[in-house]
Order: structure tokens, then C-alpha cells, then sequence
């Protein structure tokens, strides 16, 4: 439990009472998920039970940010706590390289094993007509034999992707400036570049749900367009996933730092965010050269 700590002392280690918010997230996430499960079900009361899952959830964070802020701002998180939250951060951040890693890892077997391997001539007699190159290689390849997957054309690098590229390369830089800035205690400066960083990322969607839309439309790049779609959406889908998190991330540091938070000498807060959108500014490289170019 928490000790009773004098008023602007920072206490050695600040342990926070016992907490509401983490049942009720947990409650308001058992919703969604049995509303997800039903919704692919055909239940009509799903994608309620899902919105309203939804709801709460956001509801808990935003109360649950809102405390954990009250306590920064109040002076009870001191040195060790700050040593704890980039242990945690980092932690969190290696599970999400290993998280892409996985994705990868199943990018890269497919189309250098499981591909030739299907291609042998232990499988020439089941599979006679099996073209046993990457689609993203050799055009027209991407039928399957059984006609269980629908031709379609692959996404090449231009102009979305490279365009997107430049966006969050450029987010990076701006994302940079603004921590130089707020480590020389320039706060409006700080600001600006915030602000043009969280543009950036919203620049980044749109054109990644665009690019989807030509891929559906145009291309019949589907989700079930055999590995090379199922890999394709996983590994940019879940990428543009996190490039939403961190734009919200930084949205919510951006509107602190207008409240006055954060100083030139303590700004975790900010650190974190920035750390997080650089690692999804290198994945979003490996995408781009591993997915769209090769």
C-alpha cells in the first residue's frame, strides 16, 4: 500500500494504493472480445457489444493516464521511478520487435522454404501447374493452381509507399528537433514541431488507407490473396496499427506540453513517445525494402 507522504517531498519509491483500473479494463475488454467473436458469427448484437467494450476501455485509460499524470505532476515520481519507467518502456519495446520478428520470420520462411519446397519434385506430380516463385518476383505467378486464390497483382513501391516512407522519415526529424528543443527548455518551438510531427502521422494514414483502397479496388490484393496477401496486410496492417498508437502518443504529450508539463530536465513522458515512434519509423524501413521492393 501507499505511505503517507509530506506535502512536495518526493518519496524514495513511490508505490500508488490499490487501483480500480485495472479490472475494469479488463471488464471492458472481455466486451469486446466476446463481441468480436460474434460479430464474425453473423450476431447482430456483436459490433454493439464491441463499440461499447470500446468505450470503456478508452473511458479506464483516459482515467488511468489522468492519475498517473496527477501523480508526475504532484512530484511523486522521483529518480528510481524514472529508472523504472525506461526499463519498462524498453521491455515494451523489445516485445514489440519480437511481435514484427514473428511477422517477418513468417514472411521470410514462406518465400524461401515453403515455396520451393511445394515447387519440388516431390510435389510436381500433386501440383503440375504450381509456380514456385515469390509473386512480388515473377508477374502472373499469383494463381494457385486449384484456383482456390484469385489472380492479383502485387503492390509495388511507387508512389504511396515511397511517399509514406518520406512522411515518416521526415516525422523523425521534426520529432528530434522538438526534444533538442525542449532539452534547451524552447517550449514554443517544442510545440511547433510537435505539432508538425502528429501531422505527419495522420498524412501516414491517410495514405496507407488509401494505398488499401487501391489494393481491394485496383490490384485485388486481398487479405486471402495467399501468403503473399495474408503477409502483406498482417506486416502493414499492424504496422499502421502502431503508427496510430504513436501518433496518439505524441498528440497527448503535444497537448501536455501546452498545459505547461514536462521540464528541460525531467520529460520521460516525451522520451517514451519518441522512442516509440523512431522503432516504428525502423520497421516501417524493413517494410518498405523487404515488402514492397524485393
Amino acid at each position: 500500500m501507499s505511505v503517507a507522504i509530506p506535502k512536495g517531498q518526493t518519496p524514495y519509491y513511490f508505490v500508488p494504493g490499490p487501483s480500480r483500473h485495472p479490472v475494469m479494463a479488463a471488464f471492458a475488454l472481455f466486451f469486446v472480445v466476446l463481441g468480436a467473436g460474434q460479430w464474425v458469427n453473423g450476431a447482430s448484437w456483436a459490433p454493439w457489444s464491441v463499440a461499447a467494450g470500446l468505450f470503456g476501455w478508452l473511458v479506464v485509460l483516459f482515467q488511468w493516464f489522468s492519475d498517473a499524470i496527477h501523480e508526475s505532476e504532484t512530484g511523486l515520481y522521483g529518480d528510481r521511478i524514472d529508472v523504472s519507467f525506461r526499463w519498462s518502456m524498453a521491455w515494451f519495446i523489445f516485445s514489440e520487435v519480437m511481435f514484427f520478428g514473428a511477422f517477418f520470420g513468417a514472411l521470410f520462411w514462406s518465400r524461401f522454404y515453403t515455396i520451393p519446397e511445394l515447387g519440388s519434385l516431390d510435389n510436381a506430380l500433386l501440383w503440375p501447374d504450381f509456380k514456385a516463385v515469390w509473386p512480388s518476383v515473377v508477374a502472373g505467378a499469383t494463381a494457385s493452381p486449384a484456383g482456390t486464390v484469385e489472380p492479383f497483382r502485387t503492390m509495388g513501391p511507387w508512389p504511396l509507399p515511397t511517399i509514406n516512407t518520406a512522411l515518416l522519415l521526415t516525422s523523425g526529424v521534426t520529432l528530434t528537433i522538438a526534444h533538442h528543443a525542449l532539452r534547451e527548455n524552447h517550449r514554443g518551438k517544442t510545440i511547433a514541431f510537435m505539432w508538425a510531427t502528429v501531422l505527419l502521422g495522420i498524412a501516414f494514414l491517410i495514405c496507407q488507407g488509401y494505398e488499401y483502397y487501391e489494393a481491394y479496388a485496383h490490384l485485388n490484393l486481398k487479405l486471402n490473396s495467399g501468403i503473399y496477401g495474408s503477409t502483406f496486410f498482417m506486416l502493414t496492417g499492424f504496422h499502421g496499427f502502431h503508427v496510430f498508437v504513436g501518433m496518439l502518443m505524441l498528440l497527448f504529450i503535444t497537448i501536455r506540453l501546452h498545459k505547461g508539463h514536462f521540464t528541460a530536465e525531467k520529460h520521460f513522458g516525451f522520451e517514451g513517445a519518441a522512442w516509440y515512434w523512431h522503432f516504428v519509423d525502423v520497421v516501417w524501413l524493413g517494410l518498405y525494402v523487404i515488402v514492397y521492393w524485393t
